[in-house]
């Protein structure tokens, strides 16, 4: 069983900046892939970013250039680096590790005001 605890959260205005963390524990079994969803209201989970254990990170189109992923493996804890905030990425934001199987944390909200 593996637990994940996110943070950092919360409101922002359009063009803002938030740091989300996300610490795992349990049974970690590596190697593994770390990741960020958001879900909108009235729309599906969607991945925003994941980055493996290695470093190899992978972003969706609408958050390039302005979200950054990276992990501290000693401290199993990943990490989504949000900037130039826009309305659009109001979600929850959850954090999931990618093994044999995928868990996932209970979510942190995101609003971006305009």
């Amino acid at each position: 069983q593996v637990q994940l605890v996110e943070s950092g959260g919360g409101l922002v205005q359009r063009g803002g900046s938030l740091r989300l963390s996300c610490a795992a524990s349990g049974s970690i079994v590596t190697p593994n892939t770390m990741g960020w969803y958001r879900q909108a209201p009235g729309k599906l989970r969607e991945l925003v970013a994941f980055i493996t254990n290695g470093g190899s990170t992978n972003y969706a189109d609408s958050v390039k250039g302005r979200f950054t992923i990276s992990r501290d493996n000693a401290k199993n804890t990943v990490y989504l680096q949000m900037n130039s905030l826009k309305p659009e990425d109001t979600a929850v934001y959850y954090c999931a590790i990618v093994t044999w199987r995928t868990d996932w944390g209970q979510g942190t909200q995101v609003t971006v005001s305009s």
